[in-house]
């Protein structure tokens, strides 16, 4: 998986109907900044107003994923969302000029394709990965439906679905590597059985679907005279079935497992919904829309919670800053130089390795016989770790001296020894103005929280 964030090299479009509004419209991808995520932008009402692709903004899942904020609604997101996770592009913003993308031939492919003639760019920021640290477990019992997150430090995805049906036995589909999402899932469609079709358009929805753009499954013995009403219902001179195969029009699979294959598509693209790349294993059985959602939403409870977001140092990876740079811009000096490496910055945080030794001058007198790093010197370190975010918040660091003017809920949690590594771990939490910022830092020794704090910094020009 990627280490920096990517997003698209210049704009491009698709158009085409909307599955469930069978609306045309025409939906641009356009290159964004890094820590931008995915935005929708709905460019054909007034204001233009943003939906932000997160899972709280979700609000109906009939038979798709569909979001809605500042008075503007998108539906049927997950294949547009599922192509740019497939292809590991963090940062875009997706006009529609309608209130649904184009459904294309059902699948995520034609997405992939646009996106990948439009180039894909790295950016100078890495990808802020949620690794799951614990189970996380969805089961709804009426659907027999069942999903699992779990630790892992990759991504991963298998899908199992049975749908009781003599054309369709039980399918299995995994993806064991994220890069190959355009060879293996991109291209898989949609489906529907064929006794769902006239339920489905009398609650008003599939207007858009046609046999371009869904598998049809015949589940059932097809009467006489229902194909010629099946024909005016999908706007086809003729349909025809045969029983061998089981699908409407006898349109070929492009797999014999398509329709889990699909399924792992869509769940790839409503987990998108939880608003950062994800490290885990995830296991479906039977999953649908609405369970999808709600394992998103577990996740993301989990973000919330502090839970796994705990930065991994690899020592076999040129940091970011060494000693030497960070020399270069904090004007510390030994024994106040107390940050070894800077191996994680973007624009919004930044993550600091602190080495401690028995040869710190302050073990001298800070408990002789039972050396224990002083809170302060802690705090010390989350700050000066912090003064790197600051100072690179500006294009003249050179031309500033970063001075922590407050803090509050400081907590040391566990004692740090010699011998410890911590990682710190700094986050602004609101915008600088007029040189004032405000930061969150924690520190961890061996995944394992030992202080934290809000700190206040000024960025203040040297005379």
């Amino acid at each position: 998986m990627n280490e920096k964030q990517q997003t698209i090299s210049k704009s491009v479009s698709v158009t085409g109907v909307g599955l469930h509004t069978g609306v045309v419209a025409t939906m641009t991808f356009v290159p964004a900044p890094a820590n931008h995520g995915y935005k929708f932008q709905r460019i054909d009402l007034p204001d233009q107003p943003i939906v932000d692709a997160d899972v709280d903004n979700v609000v109906d899942l009939s038979r798709g994923t569909t979001i809605e904020q500042n008075g503007a609604r998108i539906h049927t997101v997950e294949h547009t969302l599922a192509a740019l996770v497939g292809l590991q592009i963090d940062n875009v913003l997706i006009q529609l000029d309608g209130p649904e993308p184009p459904i294309m031939d059902g699948s995520s492919i034609k997405f992939v394709d646009a996106l990948l003639d439009a180039g894909i760019e790295e950016q100078n920021a890495y990808r802020n990965y949620f690794e799951v640290p614990e189970y996380v477990h969805y089961m709804n019992k009426e659907t027999d439906t069942e999903l699992a997150a779990l630790p892992l430090s990759d991504y991963r995805l298998t899908v199992m679905v049975d749908y009781n049906s003599t054309v369709i036995s039980s399918q299995h589909a995994s993806l064991n590597d994220i890069t190959l999402f355009k060879d293996d899932i991109a291209e898989c469609r949609t489906f529907v059985f064929l006794h769902e079709l006239e339920a489905l358009y009398r609650q008003n929805l599939i207007k858009g679907g046609d046999l371009t753009n869904a598998i049809v499954i015949v589940d059932r013995e097809v009467q006489d005279g229902e194909l010629d009403h099946l024909s005016q219902l999908l706007s086809k001179p003729k349909v025809s079935v045969n029983k061998s195969k089981g699908i409407l029009n006898n349109v070929d699979l492009h797999y014999p497992n398509e329709m889990a294959r699909h399924k792992l598509l869509d769940l790839i693209g409503d987990l998108a919904l939880v608003g950062r790349p994800i490290k885990a294993q995830i296991l479906a059985a039977r999953p649908g829309h609405a369970a999808n959602v709600a394992l998103a939403k577990k996740i993301k409870k989990l973000i919330k919670s502090g839970k796994g977001d705990i930065p991994q140092y690899d020592p076999n990876k040129a940091p970011v800053f060494d000693i030497n740079q960070i020399g270069q811009l904090l004007a510390h000096r030994y024994p106040f130089q107390m940050i070894d490496k800077i191996i994680a910055l973007d624009e919004n945080s930044v993550v600091g390795v602190k080495n401690v030794t028995i040869n710190e001058q302050f073990f001298l007198g800070h408990f002789p016989g039972n050396p224990v790093m002083p809170g302060v010197l802690q705090l010390e370190a989350m700050a000066q770790t912090g003064g790197i975010l600051v100072l690179t918040s500006v294009p003249d660091p050179d031309n500033y001296w970063p001075y922590l003017i407050g803090i509050d809920a400081c907590r040391f949690r566990r004692n740090v020894f010699p011998g410890d590594t911590v990682i710190f771990k700094c986050e602004f939490t609101s915008p600088m103005k007029r040189g004032i910022v405000k930061m969150s830092g924690r520190g961890y020794v061996a995944g394992q929280l030992v202080c934290e704090a809000d700190m206040i910094a000024s960025l203040v020009k040297k005379k």
